[in-house]
C-alpha cells in the first residue's frame, strides 16, 4: 500500500504536517505499520499517513528504526484506531 508521509513536529498540530515523502507500507496491521523511508525519523517521532486519495488518514508514532544508508526501515504504531486498515504481508 503506498502513503504520503509527514512528520510531525513536537507541538503542532497534526493536520499542518507537509506531507514531504512517497512510501510503501510492508507490512501492516490495525496496530501498526512497517516501511522504510529517506526521512530522518527517531524512536518517539510522530509521522502522518495518507493514501493517494486522502480516504485515509492516521497518526503513528515511530517506535523503532533501522538505519541504512539512503534509507530507513520504520516501525511505527498508531496513535488511533484504524478500522479500515488492510492486513498486507
Amino acid at each position: 500500500m503506498r502513503f504520503q508521509l509527514a512528520r510531525v513536529l513536537p507541538g503542532s498540530d497534526v493536520t499542518a504536517a507537509p506531507f514531504t515523502e512517497s512510501i510503501v507500507a510492508e507490512f501492516g496491521t490495525p496496530r501498526e505499520v512497517l516501511f522504510e523511508c529517506a526521512m530522518a525519523l527517531e524512536f518517539g517521532d510522530d509521522v502522518r499517513l495518507r493514501n493517494c486519495d486522502g480516504s485515509f488518514t492516521v497518526t503513528a508514532s515511530v517506535v523503532a528504526v533501522q538505519y541504512h544508508p539512503g534509507k530507513n526501515a520504520v516501525a511505527a504504531r498508531f496513535l488511533e484506531e484504524v478500522p479500515n486498515w488492510i492486513v498486507k504481508s
